[in-house]
This record gives C-alpha cells, structure tokens and sequence, in this order.
C-alpha cells in the first residue's frame, strides 16, 4: 500500500488501535499489522509502532487521574525500574533483533491473558487463605515485562495488568489506568533510542501516532463504562489473538 492511501489507512489504524489499547487490549495488534500492511519491514515496523504509539499513551495518561488516586506508592514502586529495563529491552533490541526470545514471547502473552482472565477467581481463594504474593517473584514478573515492554511490546500492557491485578489493585479499569501512566513513561526512552538510531519510518509513524492520540483520548471513558466482567474476557481475547499471531510468525 502506498501513495495517498497510506496516511488515511495509518490515522484510522492509529485510532482503533489508541482506542483498543487504553481501553484495556493490545493497541499493537492493530498498529503492528497496519504497519507490515504498507510494506515496512517486520524490525522497522516493530521500532516504528514503538514511537508512533507515544501518542496513545500521552494521552490516555492524561486521562488517568480519575483512577489512579491513591496510588502515589505504588507508581513511586513500579516505575522506575519498569523505565530502566524498559530502556534496557530496546538496547537488546538493537544488538540481537529476533532469536529465542521471540519463541519464548507466545507464551508469556498467553499466561498473561488467561492471568487477567482468572484474576477473580484468585482474589477470593487469596482471600480465603489470606496468601500473598511472593515479593521475589513480583519482582521477577515486573523485570520479566519491562525487559519485554523494550524489546517488542506487544501485549505488555495485558501482562501489566495480570501483575497490577494480582498485586496492587483488583479493580481492572484502575488497574488498566495504572498500566497506561506506567507504560507510557518507560516507553519514552526506548523511542528516543530508536529515533537516534534511525530506524523509525517517520512517514509513517506520524499518521500512526496522531490516531492513537485521538484514540488515547476515547479509550480510557470506554473502559470505566465497560462491565468488568466483559472487559475482562475483551482484554484476555486481545491477548489470545496476540499470542496465537505470535506463534505463527516465530514458527511458521
């Protein structure tokens, strides 16, 4: 796809895909595709949806405070290691793109959706027992997804809230908000790192990021009027789609 096609193809992408991933799903698995669509590599696309999609997050962060009152603490906890291996993923992203660890991605993107899927149902056996989670493994978990957050992205959002929900906040609209403020500050530098680099397609990235701007705006009012129980099994389906596109594309 190219000439005067591209940018209204790539604005409205931008916009499902802000919409989609502020309310909850997977913004990349509309803006990724979008971008393979208009003949962009699968490495530029990958650094290209990385910077475009700083627009969704500016502005869904802007659209969180509703929601993430109170939680001072825990955004003091999560973010700066959540920045730092952020910019450590992107790092390795520039010296060994591809290999193992896109094998490995399937499946972490999996027990993440079917993680946010179950979250009920582990709340009240937790407490019953009154069981908490472990801190190293907490620990281990978040690493785990700032490292992926840098390094590809896809479906961090969906892990993020497995862990927010799990550990910090059980209310899924909340936690998803925690998760949009979160992201988009540990998203900053790794889109610095590639846009120093020059791998960003900036013809694209910019009809790209100025929908998921307008789509950063809506999708945060949608999901605090979505029943949780349906953005629940909306979010988790996202993450199936995700992993199973995935699997084709580290296997196939």
């Amino acid at each position: 796809m190219r000439g005067a096609t591209e940018w209204p193809f790539l604005l409205v992408c931008g916009v499902v895909a802000g919409v989609i991933g502020t309310a909850g799903g997977i913004t990349s698995l509309v803006a990724y595709p979008a971008l393979l669509a208009v003949g962009i590599p699968p490495f530029a696309a990958n650094v290209t949806n990385s910077v475009a999609l700083l627009g969704s997050g500016f502005s869904s962060a802007l659209r969180a405070r509703p929601d993430i009152g109170g939680h001072t603490r825990t955004l003091r906890r999560w973010m700066p290691p959540t920045v730092l291996l952020s910019f450590v993923g992107a790092v390795l992203l520039t010296v060994t793109p591809g290999g193992v660890f896109d094998r490995i991605v399937p499946f972490l993107v999996a027990v993440g959706a079917l993680t946010v899927l179950l979250q009920p149902w582990a709340a009240r056996r937790r407490a019953r027992t009154g069981a908490q989670p472990r801190r190293g493994l907490v620990a281990a978990g978040g690493a785990g997804v700032a490292l992926y957050n840098g390094y590809f992205g896809a479906g961090a959002g969906v892990l993020m809230i497995a862990l927010l929900l799990w550990t910090t906040e059980p209310v899924l609209h909340r936690a998803n908000s925690l998760k949009n403020v979160i992201l988009i500050a540990s998203d900053l530098a790794p889109a610095v790192l590639f846009a120093v680099l020059g791998t960003v397609v900036w013809h694209a990235a910019l009809p790209l990021g100025a929908g998921s701007l307008v789509g950063g705006l809506i999708g945060p009012a949608i999901a605090r009027r979505i029943p949780a129980s349906v953005l629940r099994v909306l979010i988790a389906a996202c993450g199936a789609a995700l992993a199973v596109w995935l699997a084709v594309r580290a296997y196939g």
